[in-house]
């Protein structure tokens, strides 16, 4: 009982600690789980009609969309079909610059610049990474929060469980009548409602935390027997020559790749930082997921593809380990069980934020309770 009385305290404490942080984190989760699909209901822009010509080379794309924005950096360029509009990505750490801008696939005629950093989904992504607050902070906030709110789940469960069998029944559903009060109430919106949904509450929390902390990430992935290395890192390639200025081997690739991949969604192609550094690209095969893309490197020289012994390669090279940890974000939004996934992933987010707004209550009514008690003394 006295290790019981220790959890109480330990639970309620971290609870009021983080709770603020909790709420916040789950309601911007839910708002960020259906982001595509608002987003793409939104979208007014039409299709491209087909046309019987050459699309602009990623070359040409690049030149063209850097007209706009000469001091940034290109990120990558995008091609999905022949009709849908070729994306230029530019991205720039410090100071925070992340913008797109939209060609015509024939023409190369600018159709769109969207800014990935303002609207609405912008500020809900920034709340729910760092709270809106400076990214070297609130990241650290959250972070730290989201791993306090794991142990607080576990005690949780701890204080859930009755000291009798008898009593079980009592705690797994809500038994209420006329004549129960809102205390009763609320202590059976905290304490059932975070029995449900303890499950899919942890492993929400710990993808974001594992993606929050590259030791977990590295925990994680060789717990379970991976032998890859974890980070990302665009190898050089394998021949030292230099091709003639005339010569543009990367504007080969894409077409190329379209043939090689005819049912890909889209093909992401991050141009070489020098002349060592090789071609990367992401190919993806399937729309709202992204554990199942390959990540393909080219020898810019020859465009002879470059194999690597890493998680993030070819998908139909990875092994249980890497499949577990590139499935971490898509298990994290819900998308990796479709648009039902999504749905439990919302719901549970939803019902997540809940708790720390039960359990105020339940500490409020209580020390409420015991000054009213005192007063009347």
């Amino acid at each position: 009982m006295n290790t019981k009385k220790a959890i109480l305290q330990l639970h309620k404490i971290l609870g009021l600690a983080t709770g603020i942080i909790v709420f916040i984190v789950a309601i911007t989760g839910c708002c960020w789980v259906f982001k595509d699909e608002i987003q793409n209901a939104f979208n007014i822009s039409k299709k491209i009609p087909l046309e019987n010509k050459k699309i602009i080379t990623v070359t040409k794309a690049k030149q063209i969309a850097q007209t706009i924005f000469p001091n940034n950096t290109v990120h990558g360029t995008v091609y999905k079909k022949k009709n849908d509009a070729i994306e230029v990505i530019f991205y720039d750490e410090k100071p925070e610059f992340y913008k797109s801008v939209f060609l015509h696939p024939y023409s190369g005629d600018i159709l769109n610049i969207n800014d990935h950093t303002t609207g609405f989904f912008a500020l809900v992504l920034k709340g729910h990474m760092r709270l809106w607050l400076p990214k070297e902070i609130g990241e650290q906030v959250v972070g730290i929060s989201i791993l306090i709110f794991l142990f607080i789940l576990i005690s949780g469960f701890i204080l859930w469980l009755p000291k009798k069998k008898k009593n079980l029944k009592q705690r797994l559903k809500f038994d209420w009548k006329k004549t129960t009060k809102w205390k009763r109430k609320n202590f059976d919106l905290h304490s059932i409602t975070g029995f449900y949904i303890l499950g899919f509450a942890f492993l929400i929390a710990f993808t974001g935390s594992v993606m929050s902390y590259d030791w977990l990430k590295y925990a994680v992935y060789k717990t379970s027997g991976g032998e890859k290395t974890t980070f990302f890192e665009i190898p050089n390639n394998k021949t030292n020559f230099t091709l003639q200025k005339n010569t543009k081997k990367i504007d080969l690739l894409i077409p190329k790749l379209q043939n090689t991949f005819p049912n890909a969604d889209s093909f992401e192609l991050h141009y070489p930082e020098d002349k060592k550094q090789s071609i990367y690209v992401e190919i993806s095969k399937t729309k709202g997921v992204y554990y199942d893309s390959d990540f393909l490197f080219f020898d810019q020289n020859t465009l002879e593809r470059i194999p690597i012994n890493a998680i993030y390669s070819a998908y139909n090279n990875a092994s249980v380990p890497d499949k577990i940890l590139r499935m971490n974000y898509d298990i994290h939004v819900g998308a990796i069980g479709g648009i039902f996934g999504k749905i439990i992933a919302f719901t549970i987010s939803l019902l997540i934020a809940s708790l720390p707004v039960t359990g105020i209550l339940l500490w409020y009514g209580k020390n409420y309770k015991k000054k009213r008690k005192s007063i009347a003394a």
